[in-house]
């Protein structure tokens, strides 16, 4: 009775009443609050008759696009079957089977598989066994990064603007810079550290890779001083920079790694935490000790179905191979589209996980416009661009959430070449406009103090 006296206006209504009426309000400011009525593989379809190209996948949840048939099928025929899925009382056979993929894909020393339902709860558990296994409170964590948003998660970030107003976080919990192994190697000298957890991308802060040695040699130095290595692989797993694991560009094989996102075929939530044996068996030791750490939905059957489901899509599709090739085509083509443009500083990723660089731009009359947004918010200016990017030229994507000056550029491993040429012409038109029409700055900066009121 509720979803057949419920219409898409009055649900909206609802959200905003009931669930979050500021991002209802930011949605409407930057003209990006639309219906959307079916998304399949990288477009996504509104009630007002455009098509979307979605250059974002979710935060890199969508690796195989929107509502693929296989995973479709996948949760249809687990429902059919009418097998245990909350019994909590079994052996869940599907989550044996997934583990086994993942161990296997994974490599190295990991053995052991614990199912969460979120990233940000994988990194919980990683905080739980690291500190288990070592005996050891203190944690590592590089600057820039992004581990989630619950407490312990939040501990592991050092920008304000994540933690502020939400009280005393773990203690002991230490900031580095990234690709520092001198200021790494000095805070494992003290002992005090359980893990190191770092992203081998740092997507958040601006799509940052390390030089070719430094996770290698992080790891060794973890190693000789009794931490461990974490890797939070929540958007850089599951093919998503070519590799299984964008730890195998690296040749490095962590303790334990994150993994999330698109592990769940954009459409059941899950995750997984990979470990060693040892790591293993210093949480769940013994008999009495083998519900120690658990979760109401882990292993559930039908995250377990999607999970296997989503790899068989990525093999089958050689969609790691095809992220290494068209991502490098991508940055290519972005690159000379944008050369000529001052406010584009860089183009990077890996795989297709990739970001542009902009910076501030040197002729006064740019400068003035651009200087007047980051005295508004320091995010503004890149907001601004997605919102230009989203209402004139139908694409989807958004800036790094702790790098207000990068464009993330993550679309659907899938995504074709008809797409991607879209997508270059679409972002070099917006620069094009940012560098030539006044009115983009003046429309901006009138959109953006009503933002900042927001």
């Amino acid at each position: 009775m509720i979803a057949a006296q419920t219409t898409s206006t009055s649900a909206g209504e609802f959200y905003d009443e009931r669930v979050n009426p500021q991002w209802v309000r930011l949605l409407n400011a930057l003209q990006m609050n639309v219906q959307y009525t079916r998304c399949s593989g990288a477009e996504l379809s509104t009630a007002d008759g455009r098509t979307i190209l979605d250059f974002l996948s979710g935060y890199c949840v969508h690796n195989i696009g929107h509502n693929h048939p296989a995973i479709l099928e996948a949760i249809k025929d687990e429902l059919d079957r009418r097998g245990p899925a909350m019994l909590q009382s079994h052996v869940p056979e599907h989550a044996g089977a997934l583990a086994e993929a993942l161990c296997e894909r994974a490599g190295g020393t990991l053995k052991k598989v614990f199912f969460p339902s979120s990233g940000s709860e994988g990194v919980e558990s990683a905080i739980k066994f690291s500190r288990a296994n070592t005996k050891r409170d203190g944690l590592l964590y590089a600057r820039g990064s992004f581990h989630g948003l619950t407490c312990g998660a939040l501990s592991l970030m050092g920008d304000k603007f994540w933690r502020e107003g939400f009280g005393p976080l773990l203690p002991v919990c230490d900031e580095i810079p990234f690709d520092d192994l001198a200021a790494l190697e000095q805070k494992l000298a003290t002992k005090r550290y359980a893990a190191y957890f770092v992203e081998p991308v740092q997507a958040e802060a601006g799509i940052r890779i390390p030089e070719p040695g430094y996770l290698k040699a992080a790891k060794a130095l973890c190693q000789s001083y009794g931490s461990l290595l974490v890797l939070d692989e929540v958007q850089t797993g599951m093919y998503r920079t070519g590799t299984f694991l964008a730890a195998r560009h690296f040749e490095v094989d962590a303790d334990i790694v994150v993994m999330a996102k698109a592990l769940s075929g954009g459409l059941i939530p899950s995750g997984a935490v990979l470990m060693t044996d040892g790591i293993y068996d210093s949480v769940y030791g013994s008999l009495k000790r083998s519900i120690i750490h658990t979760s109401t939905f882990s292993e559930n059957a039908l995250a377990m179905r999607v999970g296997l489901a989503t790899i068989r899509v990525l093999e089958e599709g050689r969609l790691g191979e095809r992220a290494i090739e068209k991502g490098e085509e991508l940055r290519a083509r972005l690159r000379e589209a944008l050369k000529s443009y001052e406010m584009v500083k860089d183009v990077r990723g890996l795989g297709m996980l990739g970001g542009i660089e902009f910076q501030a731009p040197r002729k006064f009359a740019l400068r003035a416009a651009f200087e007047a947004f980051m005295a508004i918010h320091p995010g503004m200016f890149g907001q601004i661009l997605v919102m230009r990017l989203f209402r004139d030229q139908n694409l989807l994507t958004q800036i790094c959430g702790n790098n207000f000056m990068v464009l993330k550029v993550a679309p659907p491993l899938m995504v074709s070449d008809e797409q991607i040429e879209r997508f270059v012409l679409g972002v070099q038109s917006v620069v094009e406009t940012m560098h030539t029409s006044t009115s983009f700055w003046t429309e901006a900066l009138g959109l953006a103090r009503r933002v900042a009121n927001v």
